[in-house]
């Protein structure tokens, strides 16, 4: 029973080609490429989440400016005027997703002294009021064609277009 204690009763004991057999287990190479693979689809995971997440928050400055807007035009309708501030219309302490107030001007009424909006070719976005989001960099200047300008969520056309100014080609 090749000298070992039990064998003789425990025919498993018996095959010597069992007590020659290498441990099981993963060498470092494998769990390298193991280590490697998972980063890389990590990697791009989150770089896809970022894009998800960036759209998320545009369109809800895009639902938040729709939704102000619609604010705006009942109290045009109700008092025949803008509204002087977003207080007015129950908007002055909404914030766009990044956290920064939204922009609010009323160039029908006001001496804007230039700070409306203006396209490419520098003409004026509205002829009413402007009302944008400064965007993600939270900076913006009023020509749209600036970089800073081309994250900013817009309403342009008099509130027929609503968006990125990068999106808005007149």
């Amino acid at each position: 029973c090749l000298g070992i204690p039990g064998a003789c009763e425990n025919p498993a004991i018996m095959n010597n080609s069992d007590l020659r057999k290498p441990a099981r287990g993963f060498t470092m190479l494998e769990i390298v490429i193991v280590v490697a693979i998972v980063a890389v689809l990590g990697a791009l995971g989150s770089a896809a989440y970022g894009r998800y997440r960036d759209r998320v928050l545009v369109s809800q400055a895009v639902s938040d400016i729709v939704a102000i807007a619609a604010s705006i035009k009942r109290f045009e309708l109700d008092s025949r005027a803008l509204p002087g501030s977003l207080a007015e219309v129950g908007a002055g302490t909404r914030v766009d997703p990044w956290g920064r107030p939204y922009q609010y001007v009323d160039l029908a009424t006001m001496k804007v002294n230039g700070k409306a909006r203006k396209d490419k070719k520098l003409a004026p976005l509205n002829s009413d009021y402007d009302l944008y989001s400064l965007g993600k960099d939270g900076d913006s200047k009023p020509p749209l064609v600036t970089p800073v300008s081309r994250d900013d969520i817009v309403r342009a056309r008099d509130g027929q277009f609503i968006g990125m100014a990068k999106d808005f080609d007149p």
